[in-house]
Protein backbone atom coordinates (compact mmCIF):
# COMPACT_ATOMS: atom_id res chain seq x y z
CA UNK A 1 0.00 0.00 0.00
CA UNK A 2 0.88 3.18 -0.78
CA UNK A 3 0.26 6.81 1.00
CA UNK A 4 -0.12 10.02 0.06
CA UNK A 5 0.23 12.87 2.28
CA UNK A 6 -1.14 16.29 2.30
CA UNK A 7 1.24 17.71 4.76
CA UNK A 8 -0.04 21.27 5.97
CA UNK A 9 -3.92 19.70 6.09
CA UNK A 10 -2.71 17.03 8.07
CA UNK A 11 -0.48 19.31 10.65
CA UNK A 12 -3.48 21.14 11.09
CA UNK A 13 -5.82 18.15 11.86
CA UNK A 14 -3.45 16.80 14.33
CA UNK A 15 -2.57 19.92 16.37
CA UNK A 16 0.55 18.71 16.55
CA UNK A 17 2.84 21.79 17.30
CA UNK A 18 6.58 22.26 17.82
CA UNK A 19 8.36 23.42 20.85
CA UNK A 20 9.19 27.13 20.81
CA UNK A 21 7.49 30.22 19.54
CA UNK A 22 8.78 32.50 17.00
CA UNK A 23 10.58 32.07 13.81
CA UNK A 24 11.43 28.76 12.86
CA UNK A 25 7.82 27.16 14.96
CA UNK A 26 6.14 26.17 11.78
CA UNK A 27 9.45 24.65 10.66
CA UNK A 28 9.68 22.86 14.15
CA UNK A 29 5.76 21.94 14.08
CA UNK A 30 6.63 20.38 10.57
CA UNK A 31 9.46 18.35 12.00
CA UNK A 32 7.47 17.41 14.77
CA UNK A 33 4.91 15.85 12.76
CA UNK A 34 7.18 14.12 10.29
CA UNK A 35 9.08 12.08 13.25
CA UNK A 36 5.53 11.15 14.45
CA UNK A 37 4.41 9.92 11.39
CA UNK A 38 7.76 7.98 11.37
CA UNK A 39 7.42 6.49 14.57
CA UNK A 40 3.73 6.05 14.16
CA UNK A 41 2.78 4.24 10.48
CA UNK A 42 3.47 0.57 10.07
CA UNK A 43 7.11 -0.17 9.76
CA UNK A 44 6.75 -1.76 5.99
CA UNK A 45 4.55 1.58 4.25
CA UNK A 46 7.30 3.78 5.40
CA UNK A 47 9.09 3.08 2.18
CA UNK A 48 6.16 3.90 0.16
CA UNK A 49 4.73 7.17 2.02
CA UNK A 50 5.07 10.61 0.54
CA UNK A 51 3.93 13.76 2.00
CA UNK A 52 3.72 17.19 0.22
CA UNK A 53 4.13 20.05 2.00
CA UNK A 54 3.44 23.88 -0.09
CA UNK A 55 7.04 25.11 -1.38
CA UNK A 56 6.95 28.71 -0.16
CA UNK A 57 7.47 28.00 3.42
CA UNK A 58 10.10 24.94 3.23
CA UNK A 59 13.03 25.52 4.74
CA UNK A 60 16.28 27.71 2.93
CA UNK A 61 18.48 25.57 0.78
CA UNK A 62 16.90 22.47 1.37
CA UNK A 63 15.94 20.29 -1.62
CA UNK A 64 12.47 20.09 -2.84
CA UNK A 65 12.40 16.21 -2.14
CA UNK A 66 14.10 14.82 0.79
CA UNK A 67 14.35 11.32 2.69
CA UNK A 68 13.38 11.96 6.52
CA UNK A 69 13.60 8.34 8.09
CA UNK A 70 12.22 6.84 5.06
CA UNK A 71 9.48 8.84 4.23
CA UNK A 72 9.95 10.89 0.79
CA UNK A 73 9.28 14.46 1.94
CA UNK A 74 8.28 16.55 -1.08
CA UNK A 75 7.86 20.60 -0.97
CA UNK A 76 5.86 21.60 -3.83
CA UNK A 77 8.11 23.97 -6.26
CA UNK A 78 7.29 24.59 -9.67
CA UNK A 79 4.00 24.28 -8.80
CA UNK A 80 1.15 26.59 -7.24
CA UNK A 81 0.49 24.73 -4.31
CA UNK A 82 0.56 21.33 -2.76
CA UNK A 83 -2.52 20.12 -4.15
CA UNK A 84 -1.63 20.80 -7.42
CA UNK A 85 1.53 18.20 -7.58
CA UNK A 86 -0.61 16.03 -5.15
CA UNK A 87 -2.87 15.81 -8.14
CA UNK A 88 -0.05 15.16 -10.69
CA UNK A 89 0.65 12.33 -7.97
CA UNK A 90 -2.12 10.85 -7.95
CA UNK A 91 -2.57 11.09 -11.82
CA UNK A 92 0.92 9.14 -12.38
CA UNK A 93 0.47 6.30 -9.74
CA UNK A 94 1.00 2.74 -12.20
CA UNK A 95 -1.17 1.14 -8.94
CA UNK A 96 -3.80 3.69 -7.91
CA UNK A 97 -6.07 1.17 -6.46
CA UNK A 98 -2.97 0.54 -3.66
CA UNK A 99 -2.65 4.70 -3.12
CA UNK A 100 -4.24 6.21 -0.24
CA UNK A 101 -4.92 9.77 0.05
CA UNK A 102 -4.91 11.22 3.20
CA UNK A 103 -6.70 14.69 2.91
CA UNK A 104 -9.79 16.44 4.19
CA UNK A 105 -9.52 19.06 0.68
CA UNK A 106 -12.23 17.76 -1.23
CA UNK A 107 -10.10 18.86 -4.88
CA UNK A 108 -8.21 15.97 -3.45
CA UNK A 109 -10.63 13.17 -2.65
CA UNK A 110 -12.52 14.00 -6.30
CA UNK A 111 -8.85 13.38 -7.63
CA UNK A 112 -8.16 9.96 -5.84
CA UNK A 113 -11.42 8.35 -6.74
CA UNK A 114 -11.63 9.17 -9.99
CA UNK A 115 -8.62 6.57 -10.16
CA UNK A 116 -10.50 4.25 -7.97
CA UNK A 117 -7.49 5.06 -4.89
CA UNK A 118 -8.67 5.12 -1.63
CA UNK A 119 -9.24 8.91 -0.31
CA UNK A 120 -9.51 9.43 3.71
CA UNK A 121 -9.83 12.44 5.35
CA UNK A 122 -6.77 13.59 7.56
CA UNK A 123 -8.45 13.32 11.40
CA UNK A 124 -9.94 10.56 10.38
CA UNK A 125 -6.42 8.62 9.48
CA UNK A 126 -5.12 10.54 12.40
CA UNK A 127 -7.25 8.39 14.27
CA UNK A 128 -6.71 5.55 13.00
CA UNK A 129 -3.05 5.83 12.97
CA UNK A 130 -3.41 6.30 17.08
CA UNK A 131 -5.17 3.49 17.15
CA UNK A 132 -3.07 1.36 14.91
CA UNK A 133 0.50 2.33 16.89
CA UNK A 134 -1.54 1.57 20.29
CA UNK A 135 -2.41 -1.87 19.27
CA UNK A 136 0.84 -2.00 17.58
CA UNK A 137 2.48 -1.63 21.08
CA UNK A 138 0.38 -4.12 22.95
CA UNK A 139 1.04 -6.72 20.63
CA UNK A 140 4.69 -6.30 20.84
CA UNK A 141 6.65 -9.44 22.74
CA UNK A 142 7.69 -8.66 26.07
CA UNK A 143 11.39 -9.05 26.82
CA UNK A 144 11.76 -11.90 28.72
CA UNK A 145 13.20 -11.30 32.50
CA UNK A 146 16.46 -12.10 33.11
CA UNK A 147 16.72 -15.74 35.14
CA UNK A 148 18.18 -15.77 38.43
CA UNK A 149 21.58 -17.79 37.98
CA UNK A 150 22.95 -19.56 41.33
CA UNK A 151 26.50 -18.30 41.91
CA UNK A 152 29.64 -21.21 41.19
CA UNK A 153 31.20 -22.29 44.32
CA UNK A 154 34.41 -20.59 42.92
CA UNK A 155 32.53 -17.42 42.36
CA UNK A 156 31.73 -17.59 46.52
CA UNK A 157 35.03 -18.52 47.07
CA UNK A 158 36.37 -15.39 45.12
CA UNK A 159 34.44 -12.67 46.86
CA UNK A 160 34.98 -14.24 49.99
CA UNK A 161 38.49 -13.87 49.61
CA UNK A 162 37.92 -10.11 48.12
CA UNK A 163 36.24 -9.69 51.63
CA UNK A 164 38.72 -11.01 53.99
CA UNK A 165 36.98 -14.32 54.62
CA UNK A 166 33.71 -15.48 56.08
CA UNK A 167 34.58 -14.13 59.53
CA UNK A 168 34.98 -10.89 57.84
CA UNK A 169 32.27 -11.40 55.38
CA UNK A 170 29.94 -12.01 58.61
CA UNK A 171 30.84 -8.86 60.13
CA UNK A 172 29.99 -6.71 56.78
CA UNK A 173 26.64 -8.43 56.42
CA UNK A 174 25.79 -8.08 60.45
CA UNK A 175 27.22 -4.27 59.93
CA UNK A 176 24.61 -3.26 57.24
CA UNK A 177 21.80 -5.33 59.30
CA UNK A 178 22.54 -2.77 62.01
CA UNK A 179 22.55 0.12 59.65
CA UNK A 180 19.41 -1.02 57.85
CA UNK A 181 17.53 -1.53 61.26
CA UNK A 182 18.63 1.75 62.92
CA UNK A 183 17.42 3.24 59.45
CA UNK A 184 14.16 1.61 59.75
CA UNK A 185 13.97 2.82 63.51
CA UNK A 186 14.20 6.20 62.85
CA UNK A 187 11.94 6.28 60.15
CA UNK A 188 9.48 5.00 62.53
CA UNK A 189 10.25 6.86 65.19
CA UNK A 190 9.38 10.00 62.62
CA UNK A 191 6.07 8.60 61.35
CA UNK A 192 5.39 8.04 65.30
CA UNK A 193 6.28 11.97 66.12
CA UNK A 194 4.52 13.02 63.50
CA UNK A 195 1.36 11.02 63.86
CA UNK A 196 1.23 12.95 67.26
CA UNK A 197 0.62 16.41 66.05
CA UNK A 198 -2.95 15.56 65.44
CA UNK A 199 -5.16 13.59 67.49
CA UNK A 200 -7.14 10.80 66.23
CA UNK A 201 -10.01 11.39 63.42
CA UNK A 202 -12.56 10.34 66.46
CA UNK A 203 -11.09 12.24 69.30
CA UNK A 204 -11.69 15.32 67.41
CA UNK A 205 -14.07 18.10 68.92
CA UNK A 206 -16.63 19.51 66.10
CA UNK A 207 -15.15 22.62 65.59
CA UNK A 208 -11.51 20.70 64.73
CA UNK A 209 -13.16 18.44 62.15
CA UNK A 210 -14.49 21.61 60.39
CA UNK A 211 -11.45 23.10 60.23
CA UNK A 212 -10.14 20.02 58.73
CA UNK A 213 -12.41 20.23 55.91
CA UNK A 214 -14.82 17.41 54.43
CA UNK A 215 -13.09 15.18 51.90
CA UNK A 216 -15.90 14.04 49.88
CA UNK A 217 -17.84 16.69 47.13
CA UNK A 218 -20.96 18.37 48.06
CA UNK A 219 -24.44 15.84 47.67
CA UNK A 220 -21.92 12.61 48.41
CA UNK A 221 -23.65 10.15 49.39
CA UNK A 222 -27.02 12.14 49.46
CA UNK A 223 -28.69 9.19 47.21
CA UNK A 224 -27.56 6.85 49.55
CA UNK A 225 -29.26 8.49 52.49
CA UNK A 226 -32.61 8.87 50.25
CA UNK A 227 -32.59 5.28 48.97
CA UNK A 228 -32.29 4.48 52.82
CA UNK A 229 -35.26 6.42 53.33
CA UNK A 230 -37.88 4.78 51.26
Amino acid sequence: MSLLIDGYNLLNSTGIVGRGAGPGSLERSRLALLNFLAESIDPKDIPHTTIVFDSHDAPRGLPRVIDHRGITVRFAANYEDADTQIEELIRSDSVPRRLTVVSSDHRLQRAARRRHATAIASDVWYAELIRARRQRHQAAPQLPTRPIVPLLTEDVSYWMRQFGGASELEKLVEQWSAEDAGQTASKEAADAESSTDKPPADKLSPEEAAEIGNPFPPGYGEDIEKSGDT
